[in-house]
């Protein structure tokens, strides 16, 4: 079998199908010698920040000479990006390895009358294989949709858990309030394992420090004071922590999400708690904070242009909230989403929150797009700025640009919208 057979198998696994047991999952990974579970695991869940949370650990840990694994969902342009050893993703050679030796473990549970892992089971399945064969010694896991019956919930024993900001994602699945997702995602905590979580939200924050005492497990919550603001530009962002004793220690950031600083605190408690002291070195762990660079989380992809993964309604306010920041006023806005989300509170947010005179609305190339002329209709019920409808996302590109007249250009709704304008940036360098 070749890789782009390989990909193409996993490709036609479905997506969006019932979850197996977390039983099945500790089956699945026995059958291949439960790889990776002797390992560092660090467990992260959440609506949204869980990938930024992961990057900034997995940069600390790498500066420590700390050999890591990063799994972390979706990818942006190709799947090998979902499985990553060090700095680097796995090659297609180590990609189709692993997949291998994944898909004789499931063609063995198929003869046995056992059901065929998701999409989503099979990948973790192939990244922990790949963990265990590069002998790396800590494993940061991002979940995938939810938490407690999530395929990475299978892990009994990790190091610790993060829990990032909550708010309405996923409501078929997870719930219909901030409190039913939070008791969703705080299914990862585990009996006796601390936990470092987002507390901005209090009904959240309820559920979780809840779960966290009946299982006695140590919990470190982080509030709006767990940062300041010292410094925001459209490249980076400085910061001091909110304890007395951080408070005069300035942290750099690239970029200009202002959401980054919770996701930075987080990632930084969580390390304290699981680093031996010899490893809590600041200057070396500022140093590697500061090179992070999340693709597609206001990303700079060009002079003025940036790609956010805003895709819920809570990751709208906080992209508005960026905006306010910087003091960036009429930006263009390049919008899509898919259809299960709840695209049309994210389009009253955008509106409500950021001035523009131009909205320019496009689809994805997905069965689950929201058609462009739909959306179209959506922005105009909320606003009275001009709405572009351009199906195609190179066309809506080419409209931004030549449209922007000084302005900056913001793309966001949909993390496949941002994948496919990277594609466009990275053939196209004239897209300036």
């Amino acid at each position: 079998m070749t890789y782009q057979e390989a990909v193409a198998y996993i490709e036609e696994i479905p997506k969006f199908t019932e979850k197996h047991s977390l039983a099945y999952i500790r089956d699945f990974l026995k059958r291949m010698g439960n790889p990776g579970m002797d390992r560092k695991i660090i467990h992260v869940a959440g609506t949204n920040g869980k990938g930024s949370v992961c990057a900034y650990m997995q940069a600390v840990l790498l500066e420590m000479g700390r050999r890591t694994g990063f799994f972390t969902s979706p990818h942006l342009i190709s799947i090998n990006e979902r499985i990553v050893v060090d700095r680097e993703q796995i090659d297609d050679a180590e990609f189709l390895a692993v997949f291998e030796q994944v898909k004789e473990t499931v063609d063995g549970m198929a003869a046995d009358g056992v059901s065929h892992p998701s999409y989503f089971e099979f990948l973790f399945g192939m990244a922990m294989l790949a963990f265990a064969q590069a002998d790396v010694e800590y494993i940061i896991l991002e979940t995938g949709l939810g938490g407690r019956l999530d395929a990475t919930n299978a892990v009994e024993h990790p190091a610790v858990a993060v829990i990032t900001s909550i708010s309405l994602d996923h409501t078929a699945y997870l719930g219909d309030t901030v409190e039913q997702i939070a008791a969703e995602k705080a299914g990862i905590i585990k009996e006796g394992v601390p936990v470092i979580f987002d507390g901005t939200d209090p009904g959240a924050a309820a559920v979780i420090e809840a779960r966290a005492k009946a299982l006695h497990a140590d919990c470190r919550k982080l509030g709006k004071n767990a940062f300041e603001i010292r410094e925001i530009t459209r490249k980076h962002i400085a910061f001091s922590r909110g304890s007395a004793y951080d408070k005069d220690e300035l942290w750099t950031i690239r970029g200009c999400g202002t959401y980054q600083m919770m996701n930075v605190s987080l990632a930084l408690a969580a390390l304290e708690t699981v680093l031996p002291e010899e490893y809590v070195d600041y200057e070396r762990w500022k140093k590697a904070v500061s090179r992070v660079v999340w693709k597609g989380r206001m990303e700079e992809i060009r002079p003025g242009i940036f790609l956010d993964g805003a895709h819920n309604p809570g990751a709208v306010e906080a992209f508005a909230d960026t905006l306010d920041a910087l003091g960036e006023r009429g930006p263009v806005i390049l919008f899509s989403a898919v259809s299960d989300k709840e695209y049309e509170k994210m389009v009253s947010i955008l509106c409500g929150r950021v001035k523009t005179g131009l909205y320019i609305v496009t689809e994805i190339k997905d069965s689950r797009k929201v058609p462009a002329r739909e959306l179209g209709e959506i922005f105009r019920r909320y606003t009275d700025s001009q709405v572009l409808v351009c199906r195609e996302p190179a066309e809506a590109l080419q409209e931004a640009l030549a449209r922007r007249h000084d302005r900056c250009i913001c793309c966001l709704g949909s993390l496949y919208l941002i994948g496919e304008l990277r594609r466009l940036f990275e053939e196209n360098a004239a897209c300036t």
